[in-house]
């Protein structure tokens, strides 16, 4: 029998395709999932792929190569999306789609699937990595852009057709379109569809109110080598360790949260509410220890080509030539990037207490203000004469 390969969470969504994909394909789908930090229950999602009839389950764990290979990489370009959006979900489906790809040959598969929506940007990074993987030899399946099924109660009613359990929110209704993984957790639809409401305090994952959050300031220590952390609080983590740390600590101090309207790739806006604990404080310490280890030439080189970087990530040009020329002017001094950062965590805040490092980029004798012996006054005045005259150019 010909073999599919679903990219499958064990949820609604995911489970009605599985069922739709058996019976419009006549094919043997292998249920795939990526463990990328997202909450799971395995027995669950074994249990109901079975139920549908499922012989080849494979949950795969991928969170440190996740973390250590997307997430940090990102966060050395200070990737931001429309100024506050730090791509939690864009950055994970590039993952998936190579690895859905690699299974599919593996097995001898002929499609690969996914559950994303015809309205959404998922669909173009995972099909962009099926691309870029697969080619023109593996057929891909969009299940929301082929069946007639055109909206949440279609969806809900076909489920009660064929005995799949539709799963309920905190209030017990339908659940909201919730995507998440070990850097961040995204909740889309229902009241949020309209901007004018106010995200409803129960729809948090992981981070709590900040009002809610200590009144007293939590301290935390970040060292970084070669440009990533690599400890919390002088103790050394794995990748996947350190950033459930910070997810827990920044979690617990309100920190995180973006309510955005954003414009999707294909075109239309939507609005997202978005939870990036352990990411918020990252980028805050990486760009705080950047700051005294970077020249300034290439701190605002990476501050220019940042917005087409995170551009790329946000459309699914991950694995692109563009991104990866871009990733190596990024990443070409990030050497230089050791020392530890302190920060305050307080209140939904990131506060930079303090930088240390051994790095010879910033220079105490030429910033204090008792030390003028070296300052050459005619040299500045020069400087702003030659830039005087610059004003009236084009």
């Amino acid at each position: 029998m010909k073999k599919i390969v679903l990219a499958y969470s064990g949820g609604l969504d995911t489970s009605i395709i599985l069922k739709w994909l058996q019976e419009n394909y006549k094919a043997e789908v292998i249920a795939y999932t990526s463990d990328i930090g997202q909450k799971m229950n395995k027995k669950k999602i074994i249990k109901n792929a079975k139920k549908l009839g499922v012989k080849k389950i494979i949950i795969e764990n991928l969170k440190n190569t996740f973390v250590k290979e997307y997430v940090f990489p990102m966060i050395r370009a200070h990737a931001v999306y429309e100024g506050v959006y730090l791509l939690g979900t864009s950055i994970a489906r590039p993952l998936i789609a190579k690895r859905q790809v690699a299974i599919a040959k593996k097995f001898n598969a002929f499609a690969v699937s996914h559950g994303a929506t015809g309205k959404g940007n998922d669909q173009v990074r995972f099909e962009l990595g099926y691309a870029f993987f697969g080619g023109k030899k593996i057929k891909v399946i969009a299940p929301w852009r082929e069946w007639k099924l055109q909206s949440r109660n279609d969806l809900i009613k076909y489920a009660r057709k064929n005995n799949i359990p539709i799963p309920k929110d905190k209030k017990g209704a339908p659940p909201f379109s919730i995507d998440d993984n070990i850097f961040h957790t995204s909740t889309e639809g229902k009241v949020l569809e309209d901007p004018k409401n106010s995200a409803p305090e129960f729809i948090f994952q992981r981070t709590i109110s900040p009002e809610k959050s200590p009144n007293k300031t939590t301290k935390v220590t970040i060292t970084f080598k070669n440009g990533d952390p690599v400890a919390v609080n002088g103790k050394r983590l794995s990748p996947e360790k350190l950033l459930d740390k910070l997810n827990d600590l920044a979690g617990k101090n309100g920190i995180g949260r973006v309510d955005l309207v954003e414009n999707r790739f294909i075109g239309i806006k939507s609005r997202g509410v978005y939870e990036t604990p352990g990411g918020t404080v990252l980028y805050t310490a990486h760009r705080a220890i950047e700051s005294v280890t970077l020249d300034k030439e290439t701190a605002h080189a990476k501050e220019r080509i940042m917005p087409t970087y995170a551009e790329l990530v946000y459309n699914g040009y991950w694995f692109s030539k563009k991104r990866v020329k871009l990733q190596k002017v990024i990443d070409k001094k990030r050497k230089q990037v050791v020392g530890d950062v302190v920060l305050g965590l307080y209140k939904g805040n990131v506060t930079v207490l303090s930088r240390r490092t051994k790095n010879k980029a910033y220079s105490l004798k030429k910033v204090s203000f008792e030390e003028n012996k070296t300052f050459n006054k005619s040299k500045i005045e020069n400087f702003i004469k030659h830039h005087s005259k610059q004003l009236n150019k084009s």
